[in-house]
């Protein structure tokens, strides 16, 4: 059984930084993409980056430059690591991942294309 677990969100103010962390269980981790989506209250949730399972990633020009994505395969662990956050960026993160997608289908990052989910860690940015 697929288990994804967030942790490393909080509360920070502008121009700080966090790393997110997915641990994950029960498949054969490596072979995945996985992706960090994040969900603001009152919109769709969206994917801001992934990575696919020869460790090649891809991110929403909303996040360039700010939002790195990881994994450490030994540790089946997936990381975010945030900087300079922004107010907009508050949202419910989550890590998601699927097995077979493709490079195309991973890099598009779109929430409907990944069958595992965590249960999402908060990130709340004041200015």
């Amino acid at each position: 059984q697929v288990q994804l677990v967030e942790s490393g969100g909080g509360s920070v103010q502008a121009g700080g930084s966090l790393r997110l962390s997915c641990a994950a269980s029960g498949y054969t981790y490596s072979s995945y993409c996985m992706g960090w989506f994040r969900q603001a209250p009152g919109k769709e949730r969206e994917g801001v980056v992934a990575i696919d399972s020869d460790g090649s990633t891809s991110s929403a020009d909303s996040v360039k430059g700010r939002f790195t994505i990881s994994k450490d395969n030994a540790k089946n662990t997936l990381y975010l690591q945030i900087r300079n956050l922004k107010p907009e960026d508050t949202a419910m993160y989550y890590c998601a991942a699927e097995e077979g997608l493709g490079h195309t289908y991973c890099s598009l990052g779109r929430p409907a294309d990944f069958g595992y989910w965590g249960q999402g860690t908060q990130v709340t940015v004041s200015s």
